[in-house]
């Protein structure tokens, strides 16, 4: 949610909710919900119209007039989209870049080159990290395969020693560090600040990634011991390429918007004096769209020229870059729209009083909502969206560190137990040849130790700072 918008709902912020009204609101959510969750799972419909309907659905609920209800989704929808579908799209075009160039493999061969048997997990950890910040998770995983199988059966290892580190560092990367869709879809509703939500998600991160990753592997590879499948180890994309570009061009490449990003917090903190020049050009080059640009510009000279790219090659990968986020920039929008829709219904004022009510912290009830909604629909994105948007009011009154934190604590439980419902749980079963119970065992397993770790170190940040 934009400034704007909070400044507009606490200027027509409703009577405080009757205990009736508390249960029509309640009904409303939970039917709302409920119509996302049986479109999406029972009858397979698009994540996008399943939001669209389950928006409308929730405001019939909740007895408000349907034309006010569709502006409502209207504009939760557009201003969801004008805050972070700019951002989705560098980030697509960059790990375009970056896979097609070659950038990401002589990033894997680097690193890969100066481990041995007993730093493999870890190797393989760092390189998913690495790589999996400027990707979404979906176009990691097909990235990274193809190298933990090859790596796996070369060096005799555990698939299971090697892969699921490699899984845990794309999945912790999807689900608490910008400029991630969840991430940052979370941040515009909570009004958070993404270099100080991107600082605590890289401090949350690398405790998850390790319990979740190197140390848990050694006892997922106990429980589920399996060859890598031949059969699954596809060609690398730069095998095909006489020449790809050097390890510390591409690794300065993937970094530098981060790097911007976090240079902006720190001097905002040090400085703090909105009117000071240093902090004025910060706020310019440290935004997160400028700090992407600034990459993906940056990313033709050190990537997909110094591949031989031509450029009509480069305009055409950045065409093949942009059409696959469609789809997610879809659903998150919709996302935005029902975020909206919960909002101006007055649930989030709802969810408000019962906090205070029930004295659940807002940290915990963000997470909680996420895991319920993951678990219902399997999507992380969703989960993402709709948990951020029911308690965007208990935003309204945070310090810039507590606000980053709910959102972290929201990614968090937006990756719990993946199951049967996720894309992601066939992704993996299928590359590594695995049975429905291994993948549980495993990957469903991981994806749990991950939510509940974060969730865990986001509740003790909370303590702190």
């Amino acid at each position: 949610m934009t400034r704007l918008s909070v400044e507009l709902l606490a200027a027509d912020a409703p009577e405080p909710i009757t205990s009736a009204g508390h249960a029509q609101l309640g009904i409303a959510v939970l039917a709302g919900i409920a119509v996302i969750v049986v479109l999406i799972t029972r009858f397979k419909l698009h994540a996008f119209l399943a939001l669209t309907i389950g928006s409308l659905a929730l405001g019939a609920f909740a007895g408000a007039p349907l034309d006010k209800v569709i502006t409502s989704f209207s504009a939760g929808l557009g201003s969801t989209v004008a805050g972070v579908g700019v951002l989705i799209a560098l980030g697509a075009i960059l790990g375009k870049m970056l896979a097609d160039s070659g950038g990401a493999d002589q990033i894997v061969d680097t690193i890969l080159a100066r481990a041995n048997g007993r730093t493999m997990p870890w190797a393989m950890v760092l390189i998913a990290s690495v790589i999996g910040l400027p990707l979404f998770f979906e176009v990691g995983v097909v990235l990274l395969i193809p190298v933990v199988l090859m790596v796996a059966k070369r060096g005799n290892y555990s698939l299971m020693r090697i892969g699921v580190p490699a899984l845990a560092g794309l999945s912790v990367m999807h689900g608490l560090v910008p400029p991630h869709p969840g991430p940052l879809v979370a941040i515009d509703a909570l009004d958070a600040n993404l270099g100080v939500t991107l600082a605590l998600g890289v401090l949350v991160a690398v405790p998850t990634v390790i319990i979740a990753g190197p140390v848990f592997s050694t006892y997922a590879a106990r429980w589920v011991d399996v060859p890598a499948p031949d059969r699954m180890i596809p060609q690398r994309p730069s095998e095909d390429l006489e020449k790809r570009p050097g390890f510390g061009p591409t690794l300065a490449t993937i970094l530098l918007p981060v790097v911007l990003m976090l240079a902006r917090a720190l001097v905002e903190i040090v400085v703090d004096d909105p009117e000071n020049g240093v902090q004025r050009v910060f706020n310019v080059i440290g935004s997160p769209m400028i700090a992407l640009l600034a990459s993906v510009l940056v990313g033709i000279f050190t990537l997909v020229l110094p591949a031989g790219f031509s450029k009509e090659r480069i305009s055409g990968l950045v065409e093949k870059g942009l059409a696959p986020i469609a789809g997610i920039l879809l659903i998150v929008g919709a996302g935005g729209g029902f975020k909206q829709t919960l909002i101006d219904s007055g649930v989030g004022r709802m969810v408000l009083d019962i906090s205070e009510d029930w004295s659940i912290p807002a940290l915990l009830l963000g997470w909680l909502i996420a895991v319920a909604i993951r678990l219902a629909t399997g999507s992380a994105t969703v989960a993402t969206i709709s948990a951020a948007g029911l308690v965007a009011p208990l935003a309204a009154d945070m310090s810039t560190p507590h606000a980053a934190l709910l959102v972290l604590a929201i990614g968090a439980g937006s990756v719990f137990f993946s199951h049967v419902n996720d894309a992601g749980f066939w992704l993996v079963k299928e590359y590594f040849g695995l049975s429905v119970g291994q993948t549980v065992k495993t990957w469903s397993v991981m994806e749990t130790i991950i939510s509940v770790v974060a969730g865990a170190l986001v509740l003790l940040l909370s303590l702190v700072i």
